[in-house]
């Protein structure tokens, strides 16, 4: 499935968690790949390629420019709340339901188990949906899926690595600074 005629941009943005690939079309940032170093930048573009049917920009201005400037302000302590305009047109369905709900309803410093989440979009079975639902989350640390942990307390999977998932909620004040 393909969006002719959607300018796709995108940047490499070094962070405390390492390199974050950061893309945008015209609606938004659309799309932040963990451990974007070459090969993982390579391929993350051509996905976007692929699914915009347009070879993706090297640029930083627009969208990417707010998206950084953001970033940077929630590694450094002083942002909580991310105001960068999304596009969402990687994601659907039940996918798109729990990353809204978790956008707008899980604040800074806050966690919430996959099975509350899973309430809150009313799909109460649906607790190991919501961990695939984090596990594809096009847009990870500003669609905030490092906030989700097992309703018994325990930590949960994160797709960009528990080293990072931890750094993130210790950042956030909901862990103890990590010892390494």
């Amino acid at each position: 499935m393909t969006e002719s005629n959607r300018t796709v941009s995108w940047s490499v943005q070094d962070t405390p968690i390492g390199p974050l690939l950061l893309a945008a079309t015209p609606d938004g940032l659309v799309n932040v790949v963990f451990r974007a170093g070459e090969r993982t930048a390579r391929d993350a573009v051509a996905r976007l390629a692929a699914r915009f049917g347009t070879e993706p920009v090297r640029d930083r201005s627009g969208h990417l420019d707010q998206a950084i400037r953001e970033l940077d302000g929630y590694f450094s302590g002083a942002l909580r709340e991310f105001a960068v305009a999304l596009d969402w047109s990687l994601c659907t369905g039940f996918n798109r339901r729990v990353l809204h709900e978790l956008a707008e309803g899980v604040p800074y410093g806050t966690v919430v188990g996959y099975q509350t989440l899973a309430d809150r979009v009313g799909e109460p079975g649906a607790a190991r949906a919501v961990g695939m639902a984090m596990g594809a989350n096009p847009l990870p640390v500003v669609v905030p899926c490092h906030r989700v942990v097992e309703s018994g307390g325990g930590i949960g999977g994160f797709g960009g690595g528990l080293e990072i998932k931890r750094t993130l909620l210790a950042l956030e004040g909901v862990l103890p600074e990590p010892l390494f």
